[in-house]
């Protein structure tokens, strides 16, 4: 059998499969998952709520005094400012307001992430700072995208899909009048960043080195909240240092530091 020939053929055979594989790959990204979510995220708000009375800017990157912060989703109306923080997961959530980072939970798989709270919390501040309003008249909304399942009480502005419409429907008091409402609109279509390869370069290196100053942190192994370094007054160990949880007495968390 001639052996180029043979060659070849396997190369024909795997060349049909090669973009299907790639087509997978990329389904199965983090950063396809992220996008379309976005993209749910944008369809329900859409097709929910009257584009009278709710203006909706999408994928919003503004300047911070230490780097860029990226905003999936601004709602702006006479009701307020709904900032929308995305997550496409499955499985179990775990999490609480105060813990620094969740947990997903996927059968006997568990992965920490960023609370997505405090992770809305910089676009809050950020979109606080340069707009002209009130600050109860901004709303942080996470919304859950997936099969995920909470498995901890979360506060009213962490839903799913449907809850999300449902939320900032709610907040139905008039904080803004019609001409901050377009001064809203104004001031961040002016102050984003325009995308381009570069800026999104600049961002995710900035994300990158934010996570890295996070996980440098000492974390309590009980709470996930941040630990703080103490000094035993009393007993055997009196005049040692050790890493207590910050939320002491709540959470008694200890880590020993080995010399």
């Amino acid at each position: 059998m001639d052996f180029t020939l043979f060659m070849n053929q396997i190369f024909s055979m795997f060349w049909y499969f090669l973009p299907l594989v790639v087509l997978i790959g990329v389904l199965k990204s983090p950063w396809f998952k992220g996008v379309f979510g976005e993209f749910q995220v944008n369809v329900l708000l859409k097709t929910s709520l009257p584009k009278d009375r709710y203006h909706l800017l999408k994928n919003i990157m503004l300047p911070t005094e230490d780097g860029t912060t990226q905003i999936d989703h601004i709602l702006v109306s006479k009701y307020g400012v709904f900032i929308l923080e995305t997550k496409n997961m499955k499985g179990w959530i775990f999490g609480s307001p105060n813990q620094k980072q969740w947990t997903q939970k996927i059968f006997k798989h568990s992965n920490k992430f960023q609370n997505p709270i405090h992770q809305n919390y910089k676009h809050l501040k950020t979109l606080e700072s340069c707009l002209n309003i009130p600050a109860d008249s901004l709303f942080s909304v996470i919304v859950f995208i997936g099969s995920s399942t909470f498995k901890t009480e979360m506060p009213g502005n962490v839903t799913y899909a449907s809850g999300c419409i449902r939320y900032i429907k709610s907040k139905n008091t008039e904080r803004l009048s019609q001409n901050q409402v377009q001064e809203v609109i104004s001031i961040i279509q002016a102050g984003r960043l325009q995308p381009s390869i570069k800026t999104n370069r600049e961002h995710v290196a900035h994300v990158k080195q934010v996570i890295a100053s996070k996980n440098s942190e000492q974390v309590c192994p009980r709470c996930s909240s941040k630990m703080v370094m103490r000094e035993s007054k009393k007993g055997a160990n009196v005049g040692l240092k050790f890493w207590g949880c910050s939320t002491f007495p709540k959470c008694k968390g200890v880590v020993k530091i080995t010399p």
